[in-house]
């Protein structure tokens, strides 16, 4: 079965353009014009990846993330015609997987599609090693793509997941910035570091919630440590 993507922008050449760039790669596509059409696109469970404007009347792209983030995971990769860092970053801090500015490149579009899917674990078998991951009480589980503290769980986005991942490979060891950028965003991808650390502060907030905070620590002027801790005492 192809993958579903939902394309949300209130410009129908944008819409078209984008469709015709993801079905030529194999995908199946549906589109909305506006956020409540999206919001119901969404809810109807049909889709695996959401490409979204953010520049929309009525409700706009940050919005229906947003509402999204409040129940869901699924990926997306946000669309603005703006490059300004504000917008990326508060994209991303608010749950968004990667963006990309218009005006675009159908070509790279579909590529950064692609690699978000199999980032997220919908592009098939995983070619790692499903192995759990530990770190005291905290466990990330691979195949089923999910974060738990004791007997509590978090819900990850993808590039969340990614960089817990990375970090619990190596507990109590440094990484850089450019080692978290690499392992969330593959090699030869440049995002600011400022990027990393709204990812970082996502991850503390989601980790914090369960009981799991103080988990990550900031090495300052070097990079991030993942400690191992033990569960929280009823």
């Amino acid at each position: 079965m192809p993958f579903r993507i939902l394309v949300v922008d209130d410009e129908s050449n944008i819409r078209d353009v984008i469709c015709f760039a993801l079905e030529r790669a194999g995908m199946a596509t549906t589109t909305a014009a506006n956020g409540t059409q999206a919001m119901m696109a969404f809810r109807s469970g049909k889709a695996d990846l959401i490409v979204l404007d953010i520049g929309m009347p009525d409700m706009d792209g940050l919005d229906v993330c947003r509402q999204i983030r409040k129940t869901s995971s699924i990926p997306i990769l946000f669309l603005s015609a703006r490059d300004e860092e504000i917008d990326r970053v508060l994209g991303l801090e608010i749950g968004g997987d990667d963006y990309v500015t218009k005006p675009f490149s159908p070509r790279e579009l579909v590529a950064r599609v692609k690699t978000i899917l199999k980032r997220s674990g919908a592009a098939g078998a995983n070619e790692r090693s499903e192995q759990d991951l530990t770190a005291g009480s905290l466990r990330l589980d691979r195949a089923g793509r999910s974060v738990t503290f004791g007997s509590t769980s978090m819900t990850p986005t993808a590039l969340e997941f990614a960089i817990l991942e990375a970090l619990m490979i190596r507990p109590d060891m440094v990484l850089s910035r450019e080692q978290l950028m690499v392992a969330a965003y593959g090699p030869g991808t440049y995002v600011a570091d400022r990027t990393i650390d709204s990812h970082i502060r996502n991850i503390r907030a989601k980790l914090a919630a369960i009981g799991a905070d103080g988990v990550i620590t900031t090495v300052h002027g070097v990079g991030f440590r993942l400690h191992a801790k033990d569960e929280r005492s009823s």
